[in-house]
């Protein structure tokens, strides 16, 4: 037990060290990366937020990482319920379909996507890089909910029919409570994927349509810009706060609960 947690002690240190480093330099004075910083400055947050170059790269990433994951719960969610629940010719092959992208490398399926697209004109634009973040997103995606699926009850669809719901009715009001955590972790997985997604991105997604990731390689390459140490440490603020906003959320309404329950076993003994 001791040998375990030392080595998750160490396996902590090895993933925090860099953070370390790359937090203190996004609040350097310096004009290039040095650690530890010579002195400090809000500098290059100010250079962050005023420079276009770095924001519309930005709000690119976000608004194509929330087209992927609605197209990748659009396509997931019924190809899930497809080949999870019903027995048909074609399903095995249909599931290693769609898991495919998992065995071909990143680089691979960027030049297949460069030259089909490019036939097509969807390069440099918005739609382009959707679809092919969403192709990327979808093998992880599909494993989670039919995880989720494999696990869920149908006796409450049953159940639900039962009492006079209509299909739509029992999913809207049953299954989709219930599998709202899978259907959450695929969507918030699909977004992260392809909001850090940069090798398809250096391919497809060209000037105008330049997401933060390869404006980060293009920074580095060139002239190593300290801005990516901000850029860096925005994005593992955001990473903290999506982690413990639910955990935040779930021991509210725990201790919502227990002082609702207290309340009425006080009113009880009252009576």
């Amino acid at each position: 037990m001791k040998a375990l947690k030392c080595f998750a002690v160490i396996m902590a240190i090895l993933i925090g060290a860099p953070l370390l480093v790359v937090i203190p330099m996004s609040f350097s004075a310096s004009e290039s990366f040095r650690f530890p910083p010579p002195d400090w400055s809000m500098h290059y947050y100010s250079a962050f937020f005023n420079d276009p170059t770095w924001t519309g790269p930005a709000i690119n990433s976000l608004l194509i990482g929330l087209g992927t994951a609605a197209l990748t719960l659009a396509l997931v969610i019924p190809a899930a319920f497809a080949l999870v629940r019903y027995e048909f010719r074609g399903r095995a092959f249909g599931s290693l379909l769609i898991l495919l992208p998992l065995t071909v490398p990143n680089i691979v399926v960027a030049l297949g996507y460069f030259y089909y697209f490019g036939s097509l004109r969807l390069t440099q634009t918005y739609l382009g890089v959707i679809l092919a973040h969403t192709c990327l997103s979808t093998p992880i995606a599909y494993l989670i909910l039919s995880a989720s699926l494999k696990g869920y009850d149908r006796t409450l669809e049953r159940a639900a029919a039962n009492c006079g719901a209509t299909p739509l009715q029992a999913f809207w009001l049953v299954t989709f409570p219930v599998l709202r955590p899978g259907f959450l972790a695929a969507g918030m997985f699909a977004f992260v994927h392809s909001f850090d997604e940069a090798i398809v991105s250096l391919f497809i997604s060209g000037r105008d349509v330049s997401t933060l990731p390869r404006k980060m390689f293009d920074s580095l390459r060139t002239q190593a810009d300290p801005v990516i140490s901000v850029v860096s440490t925005l994005l593992l603020v955001l990473v903290v706060i999506g982690s413990l906003t639910p955990i935040v959320v779930r021991r509210m309404k725990a201790r919502r609960q227990a002082a609702l329950q207290r309340s009425a076993m006080q009113a009880v003994a009252v009576v």
